[in-house]
């Protein structure tokens, strides 16, 4: 946490150029600015095991000095009608601009001050502080009471003794097989069937149906031409694999269906439908034969040991990765399970924030709207995140403590590399969004989530297969 920040932000300074914004308004700004005893908002609750407060009193004259210094700035600048620039008087610059000249007084005493107080705690501030008590008048003791998260202190000894199993990333046969079923699926081709026989499971139907939905008469009919079904699929309704399995082509069938109420298809969830069906046409799905000549048709293969290779290539990839995240999730599950220690609060939230902009984007990616996503319940949905942040944050700060126990680091390249993989997926120049990471903290994020997946990494390398 940078304090500096952090300060500004709970007490919103402005600069002395905002005296810009008032120019051309004729109306004196009047006010009592009596502080003694201001009441502060305060921010989200934070946790009492790790929070500290920190009181400071500033001497008079260093305040008084201030003032003077902030005054002198605003008479530079202000613009007030009936006044010459620069020859605004003294009186009048410090009645217009009360509150401005008050928060850029604050501002230039509080920040290094605080920061200098935090330093001499010894301890690592998180999050906002939030102020409690404020008084600040020209000629007077400047007096501030703030409370502010840290992160504690916590071991992580035993950590190498924490092991889950790890199981293998190499492929079975069965899971080539299904592959490449899968493959010889998505080139299969839909064929009439000659023979005058029945509807056997496997069979692909051609049906024309109409459906009424039960007990709904403002309902539209569900009706559908040349429709094929596959009998006895895993995604075909069960009351229709019924009817057809043993019909014939021409024949007409009844059948009623009660959907479920997750149906992928909203608008029969839960409804209860009578059909009537008509048997148009059996027909066969017929798998391509693996040989080359299907292996140059899926791409650049030379031949069937090419596609295969490539194939096995792509599962064995797949499974890595997909091993490797399951067992280093465990495997943080495990850490936090066996380091328990008190969580900054402001840093929970800060993961929430993230998980639900996370959560947002893949809503957006499914085609829900703005006006849908501000219907949302997010109160609601921030306390259903809490506890899966406050794990999140627990992992992240385990690890980083491992990290420095191994004396794991990030190589400045590997961080280039992120923000040029960053700079491709937003299209725009690698030095521009250097610039924008460098000043609002996003390049030390960069390298600390980096550091993270190096050391888990690294502890997953470890475990016993």
């Amino acid at each position: 946490m940078s304090t500096k920040d952090t300060v500004e932000e709970n007490l919103q300074p402005a600069s002395a150029e905002a005296a810009h914004d008032h120019a051309g308004h004729d109306h004196d700004h009047d006010h009592d600015h009596d502080h003694e005893g201001h009441e502060h908002a305060h921010g989200p609750v934070l946790n009492p095991e790790c929070t500290r407060e920190l009181v400071l009193d500033i001497p008079a004259e260093d305040v008084s000095k201030t003032y003077k210094g902030v005054v002198a700035n605003y008479k530079k600048y202000a613009r007030i009608p009936g006044f010459r620039a620069g020859k605004v008087p003294e009186s009048v610059v410090r009645r217009r601009f009360a509150n401005d000249i008050r928060k850029d007084v604050i501002d230039g005493i509080l920040p290094e001050r605080f920061n200098k107080a935090v330093g001499e705690l010894g301890v690592r501030p998180v999050g906002q502080p939030q102020v409690t008590e404020l008084t600040v008048e020209d000629g007077e003791p400047l007096h501030v009471k703030a409370v502010f998260e840290y992160i504690p202190e916590f071991s992580v000894e035993g950590y190498k003794d924490v092991v889950v199993p790890k199981p293998s990333v190499e492929i079975t046969e069965d899971e080539y097989q299904r592959e490449m079923t899968e493959l010889r699926e998505s080139r299969a081709s839909i064929e009439p069937v000659e023979d005058d026989r029945v509807i056997v499971d496997g069979d692909w139907a051609e049906i024309s149906y109409k459906g009424v939905v039960a007990n709904d008469d403002a309902a539209e009919p569900v009706a559908g031409e040349n429709a094929l079904v596959e009998v006895g699929g895993k995604d075909t309704v069960q009351a229709f694999t019924e009817i057809l399995r043993g019909a014939k082509v021409g024949q007409e069938l009844k059948a009623e269906v009660i959907y479920p109420a997750d149906y992928a298809e909203p608008k029969l969830q839960g409804k209860t439908v009578s059909y009537e069906v008509t048997v148009k046409a059996i027909k066969k799905r017929i798998l391509p034969e693996l040989n080359d000549e299907f292996a140059k048709e899926l791409g650049s293969y030379e031949s069937l040991a090419d596609l295969e290779k490539a194939v096995r290539e792509h599962i064995q990839s797949r499974k890595k990765r997909s091993v490797e995240g399951e067992t280093k999730d465990q495997l943080a599950q495990a850490l936090v399970n066996k380091f328990e220690f008190p969580v900054p609060e402001s840093l929970v939230q800060e993961q929430i924030d993230v998980r639900l902009e996370r959560g947002l984007r893949a809503l957006a990616a499914q085609g829900m709207g703005a006006e849908q996503m501000r219907k949302l319940d997010f109160g609601r949905l921030r306390v259903a995140q809490h506890s899966g942040a406050l794990a999140e944050v627990k992992t992240q700060l385990i690890l980083d403590k491992i990290a420095a126990a191994e004396g794991i680091t990030v190589a400045d390249e590997d961080v280039e590399k992120e923000i040029q993989l960053a700079a491709m997926q937003s299209r725009e120049p690698v030095e521009v969004l250097h610039q924008r990471l460098t000043e609002n903290g996003g390049l030390a994020k960069i390298r600390e989530q980096l550091l993270r997946e190096k050391t888990a990494t690294t502890l997953y390398d470890r475990l016993p297969a």
